[in-house]
């Protein structure tokens, strides 16, 4: 159990906000499908395939090893910046702090503001804070990819019922959580409105283990 700060006043309270959505923020943007397609393959990520820095991409363009390196580095920000906010601030402060790291990761400061859709980053938050919401997410998205094979569909899908299922399973109302969820959800899907409209032509790509960006 993470043990939270008590602030003595209201403005300590925010001051803890502030903080926490910084340093999510920047740990947000660093972006590890971008470093280690430079470091590695002395390449850009987003130079290949949907432009994406994120799992997804690194899959088809370097293969399961990159893949599986830039989602566990996408994962660990996110934890490690939801455990700050939530020593900061409880569950709120994590849930803000959640919020922030998944911007970061989308407009990264560190790499001119260009990074990924934020869907590992988001689950990773959502592990921490809500393991049943996760685990009721994680089974529809499996659904979903087993029978489709469109990771953007099982994304999108999951971020729709994600306010639905938090609100269902989060016990006390809590009006700010509520929005943050809300926020996250809309947020993500905007981010995915080119695949949903290559959803609807059915020219979206199916996902696959095999690289198919050939360099």
């Amino acid at each position: 159990m993470i043990e939270v700060f008590e602030y003595p006043n209201t403005a300590w309270w925010i001051i803890g906000f502030v903080i926490g959505a910084v340093i999510a923020y920047l740990l947000g943007s660093v972006n590890f499908g971008i470093i280690i397609s430079k470091t590695k393959f002395k390449d850009d990520i987003r130079k290949h395939g949907s432009g994406n820095a994120g799992m997804t991409n690194m899959m088809r363009t370097y293969g399961k090893v990159a893949a599986g390196m830039t989602l566990f580095g996408d994962c660990m920000k996110a934890i490690i910046a939801v455990i700050i906010g939530t020593m900061l601030n409880g569950d709120m402060g994590g849930y803000v702090a959640g919020l922030f790291c998944i911007v970061g990761h989308v407009y990264p400061v560190y790499f001119k503001f260009k990074g990924g859709k934020g869907v590992a980053t988001a689950a990773a938050m959502l592990l921490l804070l809500n393991p049943i919401v996760f685990a009721i997410l994680l089974i529809i998205f499996v659904i979903i990819v087993g029978f489709t094979k469109y990771l953007s569909l099982g994304s999108v899908m999951c971020m729709i019922v994600y306010p639905l299922i938090l609100n269902r399973f989060m016990g006390e109302p809590n009006y700010i959580i509520t929005i943050i969820s809300l926020l996250i959800s809309v947020f993500i899907i905007f981010l995915h409105r080119e695949n949903i409209k290559r959803l609807l032509a059915g020219t979206e790509n199916k996902f696959s283990f095999k690289k198919s960006d050939k360099k």
